[in-house]
């Protein structure tokens, strides 16, 4: 599992505009996307925090905290944006944050409501992708551009881009 900051390590410009696009209306913006306990999806509206330290999101009781914590697999995309078709996705697993003392700095940082219930996730990141179309280019004029970035420690590549998963024998 590679955390936000390694990945951001590894790549940069990838990460930068993640960010960008989960932040473009000033706090985190997207759709957090987990695994029910029957299986199925459950998509919810979500203001994810992005740092030089990780991604992480903020969640009250609910269904969905009820997901991560049974189940840490996550997909986020961002909130489509207003000036363009462009769009961010990252994927991978969630988990509690413990450290006491991190949770205060975030909470205190980001105004979390301190007479909320929320838990505080950590994000990893698995597979990210940004799509980036040129205006017009659903007209079937221009192609989108996609970069995926597959967590060379076991990101799952068919997750996002159908392509089959590596031979691990031969790493």
């Amino acid at each position: 599992m590679t955390s936000w900051s390694e990945f951001a390590t590894d790549e940069p410009r990838l990460a930068d505009a993640i960010s960008h696009l989960l932040q473009q209306y000033g706090p985190g913006f997207g759709y957090l996307a987990t695994v029910r306990a029957d299986g199925g999806p459950r998509v919810h509206p979500v203001s994810p925090v992005v740092t030089d330290e990780g991604l992480f999101c903020f969640v009250i009781d609910s269904p969905k905290r009820r997901d991560l914590e049974r189940d840490g697999r996550y997909a986020l995309h961002s909130f489509p944006a207003e000036e363009s078709d462009d769009e961010a996705y990252v994927a991978g697993r969630a988990r509690p944050v413990t450290d006491v003392a991190r949770v205060a700095r975030l909470a205190r940082g980001f105004r979390a409501a301190p007479h909320v219930d929320w838990r505080l996730f950590e994000f990893t990141v698995e597979v990210a992708m940004v799509t980036r179309r040129e205006p017009g280019g659903f007209t079937g004029h221009s192609r989108p551009a996609v970069q995926v970035w597959v967590d060379p420690l076991g990101g799952d590549p068919t997750a996002v881009t159908g392509l089959r998963p590596r031979d691990r024998a031969a790493a």
